[in-house]
């Protein structure tokens, strides 16, 4: 049986030996391995970044004198594979501790060859011209272990002899030397240089007040010519600018009219949309419902006045009908009377005068009566007159008989009275 090992890209996982004697070695970075129990050996190898902090104390230099140098490094194991099979053939089995002991070893030996060739000037002036080289020889060296130097600085150089102060101190007094010569030189230019400039300033100085004096007498010749030509420009400038201000004035008016203007051709437009906005008021509150009334009433008037038409067209179907079955009835009832008084002429006219006689004297008592149904209601009849007039008038009365009876009768009664045997008309 076996197990299954896994690393991440910090270490490295060598797998060697495995079923059937095989000799075969693996380096797996950053993934994971199948080991056989009993045949398979698995071991680990870190690559991370190892500092280290070489030192050498009392390295004499070319010049024979001692120095202490510490400096930093930055090494790590490379990942190539040929070089990680190098490394773990170099480091496998040995800690943390021990690689870094390897690695600080040989790098103190290259540092200890190196500061033997160069001069206490060279180390303290040029670090990191030191610091490169050390990198460049040791890293052919330690690269032949897998291993792989990232960074290398000088972190410090001192002595115990005081000859670095002793160069310090025979720089400083040189400086200082130099620096008070410098002075006392600057001091002395700096005399002469003001003596210089103060005669100067004095030439200068009188140079400038006569200056100064035929300046100021122009001055007051041309101040008088500028005063004049001052005052004439200013009375120009006055009346220019009065004449200005009048055309500014105007133009300010003519603006303001043509606001004014325009605010009132504004105001027409808002009284005109006002004018505008009631109209559509009185047209949605008035007009409108007015129409609306008024298409009602229409509607109305109409609907009435086609009910009044209807209604006087069936009125006149009514009347029409009925005048045509009163006409229709008369029509009947004439020819009926007509038919009766063509029967009553023909039986007449078979019975002969004796019949209408006797109709006739049958007849006038009805007469008689109808005629005299007015005075029935007279309580009292006064004749004025002679007896000769009462007289006439009943003999009057009595004679206008016969032709009332005709007239109602179609009967003449002096007719029929002449034929009575015995009766005279």
């Amino acid at each position: 049986m076996g197990n299954i090992h896994t690393t991440g890209p910090n270490e490295a996982l060598i797998v060697s030996g495995g079923c059937c004697g095989s000799t075969k070695k693996r380096t797996i970075v950053g993934g994971w391995a199948w080991a056989w129990w009993l045949v398979t050996d698995v071991q680990r190898l870190s690559l991370n970044v190892m500092t280290l902090n070489p030192m050498c104390e009392n390295v004499e230099t070319a010049q024979g004198v001692p120095l202490t140098v510490t400096g930093v490094a930055q090494c790590k194991i490379m990942k190539a594979d040929e070089l990680l099979g190098t490394a773990s053939e170099q480091f496998l089995g040995k800690s943390v501790k021990e690689i870094k002991q390897t690695i600080l070893q040989t790098l103190e030996g290259h540092l200890r060859a190196i500061l033997g060739t160069l001069t206490v000037e060279e180390v303290y002036k040029d670090r990191d011209q030191f610091a490169a080289l050390v990198r460049e020889v040791a890293a052919p060296d330690v690269g032949r272990m897998g291993i792989e130097i990232l960074s290398f600085t000088i972190k410090d150089v001192y002595d115990d002899v005081q000859y670095l102060a002793s160069l310090g101190k025979a720089q400083t007094a040189v400086v200082k030397r130099d620096a008070d010569a410098g002075v006392a030189e600057a001091n002395r230019d700096a005399g002469i240089r003001e003596a210089e400039c103060e005669k100067s300033a004095m030439d200068v100085k009188y140079s400038t007040d006569t200056k100064i004096e035929d300046n100021t007498r122009m001055y007051k010749l041309q101040k008088a010519n500028f005063d004049q030509e001052i005052n004439t420009a200013k009375a120009e400038s006055q009346l220019a600018y009065e004449l200005q201000a009048a055309k500014i004035r105007q133009r300010i008016r003519n603006e303001e009219i043509q606001i004014e203007v325009v605010e009132r051709r504004k105001q027409i437009e808002i009284e005109s949309q006002e004018v505008q906005r009631k109209d559509k008021e009185l047209t949605g509150t008035v007009k409108l419902p007015a129409e609306a009334e008024a298409f009602r009433l229409q509607t109305l008037a109409q609907a009435k006045q086609c009910q009044t038409i209807e209604s006087a067209r069936a009125e006149a179907e009514r009347i029409r009908k009925i005048g045509s079955a009163e006409a229709h009835a008369i029509e009947l009832v004439g020819k009926a009377e007509a038919e009766r008084m063509r029967m009553k002429a023909h039986v007449y006219k078979q019975y002969g005068d004796a019949a209408i006689m006797n109709i006739v004297l049958e007849s006038l008592p009805k007469i008689a009566a109808e005629v005299a149904a007015p005075l029935a209601k007279t309580e009292e009849i006064v004749l004025i007159g002679g007896n000769d007039n009462v007289t006439n008038d009943v003999t009057r009365l009595v004679a206008q008989l016969p032709p009332s009876i005709n007239a109602l009768t179609g009967v003449d009664l002096s007719k029929v009275l002449s034929k009575i045997p015995g009766a005279k008309a």
